[in-house]
């Protein structure tokens, strides 16, 4: 039998053979923490769309279902299939370019970390990133991948055009344009309303970003912290449990070649291997020596935080947007991730706090907290509203349980909506009440596959279905 791999970045990978078709044989599949497995009989990786329409009619044909799966870099099931499973790493690169619009056509299995070289000759970017770039751009925008800041919404807020298959294996093609309402839909759809096979995203020109970071008292982050995200471009904090401090990241956009505003003018291009070197080496390499200590002896948790936090010192470096807005992921761990109106982030947080030390709990991962626009994209997390994202974590050695369920009471008391990629415990009843559109969507689904081919017993439980 085939095993999965953990490869560069933190993408999911398989040794062996590569699986065509159902007599080859059961697969194994696991996500990027270790966290999900699954084994299903086919695991494809087509080269062509004509290759994928076969895939897909014969799957629908043989009365199985199929799932697309990128990095792995869920950490819920909701790529996993027991049927078929297909990777579109093969179907990568520049589909398009509208020069004058700044509209850009990949194909669907583009990995997000190499957008920013396909797109540097037409002296484009993508408008905002999240903080990880091993996902494919389908996986990112079908899960409502974000980024921070409130002058931007996630990647399903800039979509424009989607090449959507179904399951005959047939393709449409939908915009604002045409067939409108389900490409309003269709933004983010957690890959149940079919297969992504092309994604046009709105760019913007090209930018710098000057990254200014600084350790400020918990306290005080908290009492302003909704000022501190509405007066930068971009905004987001870590805090580690049991410490009175927190590291504030604050990115400033320009041109490139243009000075910056005040006291960041004078901030100079980082030298790449510098970055590397704190990103690799002095963030990935001192967090894993906590967390694993951590692991190995809890009550040390509360001094190591303290310790980690005491060295972290303030600093102003300038780099390309993608280089300062994505840092390597290396040490393996679960999340969960709740979206929040904007306004009740900052209670939130002091709950979550009062919780980790009523509990007696030793937390090594820290909390990281950003924030987005609202957008119009029926299942985005941010639809209809502000919203401030709170993420917990665990090592992936430890037990994520408890913490997560009591995290997770919380953002519900407040409103919160889960990430549809990290792990959460809400069915069909509770997110029909968090998504206005909700009923719609699953509308939707049944009239493009009446059948649900394109689900798996995880995502029949969001949408209501009597698992198959």
């Amino acid at each position: 039998m085939s095993t999965v791999e953990t490869g560069r970045n933190g993408e999911s990978g398989r040794s062996g053979r590569s699986g065509q078709g159902a007599g080859a044989g059961r697969q194994a599949f696991r996500n990027w923490s270790g966290h999900v497995h699954a084994h299903p009989h086919s695991y494809l990786s087509p080269t062509s769309v004509g290759e994928l329409s076969a895939i897909v009619s014969r799957t629908s044909a043989d009365g199985d279902r199929l799932r697309v799966v990128g990095a792995g870099h869920s950490f819920t099931p909701v790529a996993a299939g027991d049927d078929v499973m297909v990777n579109l790493d093969e179907l990568s690169g520049i589909v398009a370019v509208d020069e004058d619009r700044r509209r850009v056509r990949f194909h669907a299995g583009t990995r997000l970390r190499d957008i920013p070289g396909l797109l540097a000759p037409f002296g484009l970017a993508l408008a905002n990133q999240g903080d990880v770039n091993p996902q494919s751009l389908a996986g990112a925008i079908s899960t409502s991948t974000h980024g921070t800041g409130l002058g931007f919404t996630g990647f399903a807020g800039t979509i424009t055009g989607l090449s959507l298959m179904g399951p005959d294996g047939s393709v449409r093609e939908l915009s604002a344009e045409d067939e409108s309402e389900v490409f309003d839909l269709a933004r983010v759809s957690l890959g149940v309303l079919g297969v992504l096979t092309e994604v046009e995203l709105q760019c913007v020109p090209a930018f710098d970003l000057i990254a200014e970071e600084k350790v400020v008292g918990f306290a005080e982050l908290l009492d302003g912290l909704e000022g501190r995200m509405r007066s930068a471009d971009h905004f987001e904090f870590y805090w580690f449990p049991h410490t009175d401090s927190a590291l504030t990241k604050t990115n400033t956009r320009v041109d490139p070649g243009q000075a910056g505003p005040g006291h960041l003018a004078e901030a100079g291009v980082r030298n790449r291997w510098l970055n590397l070197l704190d990103k690799e080496v002095v963030e990935n390499g001192a967090l894993r020596l906590a967390v694993e200590l951590g692991a190995k002896v809890p009550a040390a948790v509360p001094s190591i935080n303290r310790i980690a936090q005491s060295v972290v010192s303030d600093r102003i470096y300038r780099a390309p947007g993608h280089d300062v807005f994505v840092t390597p992921r290396r040490v393996r761990f679960n999340e969960m991730e709740y979206a929040l109106p904007f306004a009740a982030g900052s209670q939130a947080i002091r709950e979550i706090r009062a919780a980790i030390e009523t509990k007696g709990w030793s937390i090594s991962f820290p909390l990281e907290v950003r924030c987005a626009a609202a957008d119009d994209v029926p299942l985005s997390t941010a639809s209809g509203r502000e919203t401030m994202y709170i993420a917990v974590h665990r090592f992936n050695k430890e037990d994520f349980a408890e913490y997560f369920r009591v995290v997770e009471q919380i953002a519900l008391a407040h409103g919160g909506r889960p990430h549809w990629g990290k792990i959460h415990s809400l069915g069909a009843d509770r997110l029909r009440g968090l998504y206005p559109r909700f009923d719609d969507f699953c509308a939707l689904r049944a009239r493009l596959d009446p059948e649900a081919m394109f689900g798996n017993r995880f995502t029949d439980s969001l949408f209501g279905l009597t698992a198959r």
